[in-house]
């Protein structure tokens, strides 16, 4: 009998939501068949089958939460393969409640300890009742079957104080919970609020850029692959970054160390039905235009789908978001440590400028805003990057001298 232990799918991912079994208790499984459907922090993740085989028991049912290390399933190995538990270091544990802390196992060899029964609960209430202190074991549930709903346990806070039952709020139309990203979202900007953030604005003018892009376009076309604007910026970025690397570098506030980076992973923020995800393109310094084009391409499709990899969204040294595609200006964007930059985009617009003889001409105008954490970096700093980036767009044939 063989345990297949839920792996290490995404940076600082402890726990994920199981959503949808693709098998059942009792089915044969070939290797590398999608087994279960879980939802991390970040994405919607596909595990599939490690060997082949027959799945024995499934440890978790639809909707709850699953640990990171911990027996997702257990399964059979078929005849003239070896048994062996899978990727993980830890021994078997049982599934247990999130709400009940893990037990030594004293159980006489061969002999299991007796199953403790799992209260009746959703991931967000469980969540709710961690965050409020309150044992679901100990909560009696109105729902069916005894299941425990978020009003069980705000009855639980009763009475209020004679100044609070005062008041008299007013009935929301809807009310949700968040869970999933946009939950995972919430968490992560309590821990960015620490970051000392500055910021740092830009208008760029891209009119040559735009031209150039129109031509390369073409011929991009011409041989199947759609070259978006993205892939200029980030090409422009890596070499940048490359003349200032204390930009592309991540921070350490428990050693006070900072880490320069050799190699450029842009993590680029996508708008996906289920919140914003944050893929990461990898070597940006080391791809053409065009197999720069298409791993965009791809990771912008794998994350709007929700099926982006853990792979796909680890590593990254910093990070772009075109808010401009979605009809915005400016924004002030939130720095995702360790990184210590993020750069904002804001959409094209033609505006009146003057040129070198004084007279006003239409020229395409973008804006560009960069969150500096002031532990690492300094106005300076950030200044003398985004010149050298605005350098770049601003005049793209120069990007010729550096490509290798």
């Amino acid at each position: 009998m063989s345990e297949f232990k839920l792996p290490d799918i995404g940076e600082g991912i402890v726990e994920c939501e199981v959503v949808k079994w693709l098998v059942s208790e009792g089915d044969e499984i070939q290797e590398d068949q999608p087994v279960v459907e879980v939802m991390t922090d970040k994405a919607l993740v596909e595990i599939t089958a490690p060997e082949s085989g027959r799945v024995t028991a499934l440890h978790y049912a639809e909707g709850e939460s699953a640990r990171v290390h911990s027996s997702l399933f257990s399964y059979q190995v078929a005849a003239g393969d070896d048994a062996a538990e899978v990727d993980s270091p830890l021994p078997a544990v049982e599934a247990r409640s999130a709400d009940s802390p893990l037990e030594a196992d004293t159980a006489p060899a061969g002999e299991r300890l007796p199953a403790t029964p799992r209260t009746p609960a959703s991931p967000a209430v469980r969540r709710l009742a961690r965050e409020l202190g309150v044992a679901l074991d100990q909560v009696e549930g109105s729902g069916k079957e005894g299941r425990v709903l978020k009003e069980d346990l705000y009855a639980l806070q009763q009475p209020r104080s004679s100044i609070e039952s005062d008041v008299t709020e007013a009935p929301a139309t809807r009310v949700e919970t968040q869970s999933g990203l946009r939950a995972a979202m919430a968490r992560h900007m309590r821990e960015a609020v620490s970051i000392p953030h500055f910021h740092y604005g830009e208008e760029i003018d891209v009119t040559a850029l735009l031209a150039l892009h129109a031509r390369l376009k073409v011929s991009a076309e011409a041989q199947g692959q759609r070259l978006t604007l993205m892939a200029l910026f980030m090409k422009s970025l890596s070499l940048a970054l490359a003349e200032h690397p204390r930009v592309n570098a991540s921070y350490q506030p428990d050693s006070d160390a900072v880490h320069f980076h050799e190699h450029c992973h842009v993590g680029m923020a996508v708008d996906s039905p289920s919140g914003l995800i944050v893929p990461v393109v990898k070597h940006v310094e080391g791809h053409s235009l065009l197999s720069l084009a298409a791993e965009i391409a791809r990771l912008t499709e794998l994350a709007r789908d929700g099926r982006v990899t853990g792979e796909d969204l680890k590593g990254a040294t910093i990070t772009l978001s075109n808010i401009g595609a979605l009809g915005g200006t400016y924004a002030t964007p939130i720095i995702s440590a360790p990184q210590v930059a993020i750069g904002a985009i804001g959409r094209v617009q033609r505006l009146p400028r003057f040129d070198a003889d004084g007279e006003v001409v239409s020229r395409a105008i973008m804006t560009v805003t960069w969150a500096g954490d002031h532990r690492v970096l300094d106005g300076g700093d950030m200044a003398r990057f985004c010149l050298a980036w605005k350098g770049y767009l601003e005049a793209p044939e120069s990007m010729l001298l550096h490509l290798g």
